[in-house]
């Protein structure tokens, strides 16, 4: 039995290349986030700040949270050839993102938790020793959101201007690292709560407002659970694989269409896509058709025009003269 070569049929499965940039800026802002809570924590407790210690805690959150960020990077990095990973590592650090968003609700909580405390039972405020420790805490999220802001991927936007048969197609994708946004949105985070605690120490120091320290903690939580809520709906849709209404797929059926005309019109019987990376896709396909010409090839010739379509398989099914369903004829390709 003559032996043959499967290389031109083996493909890699590692769809997405990481962000190193990235790896590195997470782990770097994870140790200055760390050091910064111990500060903040323990001047909100010895100066009787509510904001300034839900400040600490806060920034608590992200510690742990940009460090499983930088976990993730590394993982995915590390895995990335592992066969066990159907169709690659990436959505580790897509997991990572939503984790990190539950953080961020689970901080909300107690923050307004902590706030009404303050409201019932007030405590004497230190204010210039609070108001100095929270200024050096919002210079270190403004710093460490330059680290993350050098480290961003800038998008990756690209422009896509292709005609196939009567249709044009012109689409500008971004690319969008869920994992640094989550990262990202944590330092903002810090810094928007930084900004509410000066604020509020300023009112009370000033004005004698003591009233606004824990006021500013409740308007912070309800800061950080609208970002954590959109961070969660973010990564939550490329967990569930609910990728039918982007706009790729769309364009995968006015590509199709144009099979289907004629005596021998191919007609779509399933579509499957979803994302194996930051902006790139797994699709499936089946076609019904009496066309004994179309081939797989055909198809994959068609879609090329879409980059980011970097897994696809193709199943053709026969008809018979008579009308009646001829066996099923697989043909699969995948790039």
């Amino acid at each position: 039995m003559q032996t043959q070569d499967l290389s031109r049929w083996t493909h890699s499965h590692v769809f997405d290349t990481g962000n190193h940039a990235a790896e590195r800026g997470t782990r770097l802002v994870m140790l200055i986030t760390a050091a910064m809570m111990l500060v903040e924590i323990a001047a909100g407790l010895w100066f009787n700040s509510m904001a300034l210690l839900a400040d600490g805690w806060h920034m608590s959150s992200h510690a742990l949270a940009i460090g499983l960020s930088a976990f993730a990077y590394a993982a995915a990095r590390r895995y990335a050839i592992d066969t066990r990973f159907a169709f690659g590592t990436w959505k580790i650090e897509v997991l990572a993102g939503f984790a990190s968003a539950v953080f961020l609700l689970g901080i909300a909580a107690l923050m307004v938790f902590g706030s009404v405390e303050r409201m019932i039972t007030p405590q004497v405020i230190h204010y210039k020793e609070a108001m100095a420790v929270t200024v050096i805490g919002l210079v270190v999220n403004l710093a460490c959101a330059l680290i993350l802001g050098g480290a961003h991927d800038h998008g990756h936007g690209h422009k896509h201007d292709h005609h196939h048969g009567a249709h044009k197609h012109d689409h500008d994708h971004k690319h969008h690292d869920l994992n640094l946004r989550s990262a990202y949105v944590h330092v903002l985070a810090d810094a928007a709560t930084s900004v509410l605690a000066i604020l509020a120490l300023a009112g009370g120091w000033l004005r004698g407002w003591g009233w606004l320290d824990p006021v500013m903690g409740i308007v912070g939580a309800v800061l950080v659970g609208t970002w954590a809520f959109g961070l969660l709906r973010q990564t939550g849709v490329v967990l569930l694989d609910r990728e039918m209404d982007h706009g790729v797929v769309e364009e995968i059926r006015e590509v199709l269409a144009t099979f289907n005309v004629g005596e021998h019109a191919a007609k779509l019987a399933d579509l499957h896509v979803w994302r194996v990376g930051k902006e790139k896709f797994s699709c499936a396909i089946s076609l019904v058709t009496s066309d004994e010409t179309l081939s797989a090839a055909k198809i994959k010739n068609a879609l090329s025009i879409h980059e980011e379509i970097v897994h696809l398989t193709v199943e053709i099914h026969r008809y018979g003269d008579g009308g009646e369903q001829a066996p099923s004829k697989l043909a699969s390709v995948s790039h």
